[in-house]
């Protein structure tokens, strides 16, 4: 949606300043929660500080809002921005009803049943049976959650994306447009299965090892062949018609902690992110409380070699040798930068209790660093 271009009219009609971001859902929530008693509370609009920021969308758990000083709109001019932003969202919607296919039509039924659901903060409802009969979710699937970073001014076909997605897969696929650039892939549980004739002798892949898989396929087809960069999250298999929308909501988490914690990543794993999501849960004090009992002040030895060293080093389950290779280093030298470390910080990563601190401590490290 062309929020900018509401902005400028605002702007020129109201003469006061705008400008539009992204606020942390958890941050837009405690917002509504503290102003809720208020009779003139819509939930559309708060005040933070001195000004006011009305909603305009969620986005991978961020939410996108306008902000403009509280000093300078009335409370009539502010009814009236929250108007003109439901307008803009009813006509969004009224875009969905006339569509050229079936899927189509039966995608935009289950998008406005899902977002209703989120918007009302439900979080294990069942689907009803009227939408589950009509697009066939009472079979198993394997859901795939995308999250692309085209322009707001991009417009991607819902056609064209099943297409490709299609092609991909080589089998049918559903496929539902959530929020801006937020889309639901549910493919066949078949997936996992498929090509497992031509693996047969070799050792027996895990379920996570091929969704992985596919997830990884997936992404580089679409970074190649579709709009460039995007975040995708994969699921284990559910019964959607049970489970589906405490799904989407977990794939929605993954993407967040992904993008928070593992920068530069673009597939995020759930069963890869437990410790993340633990220590999203830590309170920022406690975090950097954390990092200075652990460090004692020598984040100074936390430069881009030591922080790569360490890292392969904990992905390879703190195996020398392996992780050496992986560096294209010798051994040696892969010992001098362990000892280096050990040295100037009191932490040897080749212990087990030390190794646990290091690598709580890079995560933590990363987040508080950046911010």
């Amino acid at each position: 949606m062309d929020w900018e271009r509401m902005k400028e009219r605002l702007e020129g009609v109201l003469r006061a300043p705008m400008q539009i971001e992204l606020i942390p859902e958890q941050e837009w929530n405690k917002l509504v929660l503290a102003q809720q008693t208020q009779e003139e509370s819509t939930g559309k609009s708060v005040v933070r500080h001195l000004d006011i920021l009305f909603f305009l969308a969620r986005e991978n758990g961020e939410i996108r809002v306008l902000q403009a000083p509280e000093l300078l709109l009335t409370p009539a001019e502010r009814l009236l921005v929250e108007l003109m932003v439901e307008s803009k969202h009813s006509e969004e919607r009224k875009q969905w009803v006339s569509y050229l296919t079936e899927d189509e039509r039966k995608a935009n039924i289950l998008r406005e049943w899902l977002l209703q659901q989120i918007d009302q903060a439900h979080s294990s409802v069942e689907l009803p049976d009227s939408i589950v009969s009509q697009s066939s979710l009472y079979t198993t699937k394997i859901p795939l959650l995308l999250y692309c970073d085209y322009s707001q001014n991009q417009r991607v076909s819902y056609g064209e994306l099943k297409k490709l997605l299609e092609s991909f897969f080589e089998a049918e696929i559903i496929l539902v447009p959530l929020m801006e650039r937020e889309w639901l892939i549910l493919g066949s549980e078949g997936l996992l299965t498929s090509g497992s004739e031509e693996r047969e002798g070799d050792v027996e892949e895990s379920a996570e090892q091929v969704l992985d898989a596919i997830g990884s396929g997936l992404y580089e087809m679409l970074a190649n062949e579709w709009v460039g960069e995007c975040h995708l999250a994969i699921h284990y298999p559910i019964k959607p018609a049970k489970s589906l929308l405490s799904t989407i909501l977990q794939l929605r988490e993954t993407i967040m902690l992904g993008r928070t914690f593992h920068v530069g990543s673009f597939i995020h794993l759930p069963w890869n992110l437990h410790l993340e999501k633990l220590l999203h849960l830590v309170e920022e004090e406690e975090k950097n409380k954390f990092l200075e009992q652990v460090l004692r002040g020598t984040d100074h030895v936390l430069d881009s070699e030591t922080l790569m060293t360490l890292e392969q080093f904990f992905a390879l389950d703190c195996n020398v040798s392996e992780t050496a290779k992986k560096l294209y280093i010798h051994r040696n030298t892969l010992l001098y930068r362990l000892d280096k470390f050990k040295n100037e910080t009191g932490l040897d990563v080749r212990t087990f209790n030390h190794a646990v601190l290091v690598r709580l401590a890079l995560l933590l490290y990363k987040v508080t660093k950046r911010k």
